[in-house]
């Protein structure tokens, strides 16, 4: 599970001129799943992004969304899940399909709505335009795979 975590003065999905989702203050979540993901991956992920310190205090990294009081607008972004190492065009065959994606995205919006915060969606599968105002900007990648926070690949 890819989520792609940015840190928002505001953000609004709008999917057929409709506003359908948005927030105030708080956290923008992209989030592609992948073949392959489980119930435990959404757990994480919704438990990482709600205490995740990314917001200032005293330093620009004490609070989480939760300490806030911020909210999250979540949409599902299967693209994320691309492979792109050979060819120009790409290969989103590691993307589970909507059948398997939708029950593990709807279990993080659940989680995150569940714990208090204020959740707003984008719509599942749907075309959708994105606006946004980054905040720092903050922008995060957290991946998740087998219920644990998968860590960056040591650089050489």
């Amino acid at each position: 599970m890819i989520t792609v975590v940015q840190r928002v003065h505001h953000a609004r999905v709008i999917v057929d001129g409709e506003c359908v989702g948005s927030i105030d203050k708080g956290l923008l979540l992209f989030v592609g799943i992948e073949t392959g993901d489980s119930e435990a991956d959404a757990d994480t992920t919704a438990r990482k992004i709600r205490t995740m310190r990314i917001f200032p205090a005293k330093k620009p990294t004490d609070l989480s969304v939760e300490d806030i009081g911020g909210g999250c607008l979540i949409v599902s972004q299967f693209t994320l899940t691309a492979e792109l190492r050979h060819g120009n065009r790409p290969d989103f065959t590691a993307a589970a399909p909507p059948e398997l994606a939708k029950p593990l995205y709807e279990r993080i919006t659940s989680q995150l709505r569940d714990a208090g915060l204020s959740v707003a969606t984008g719509r599942f599968a749907a075309e959708m335009q994105v606006d946004l105002s980054n905040d720092g900007p903050i922008t995060l990648l957290l991946k998740v795979r087998d219920g644990k926070v998968v860590p960056r690949p040591a650089h050489d």
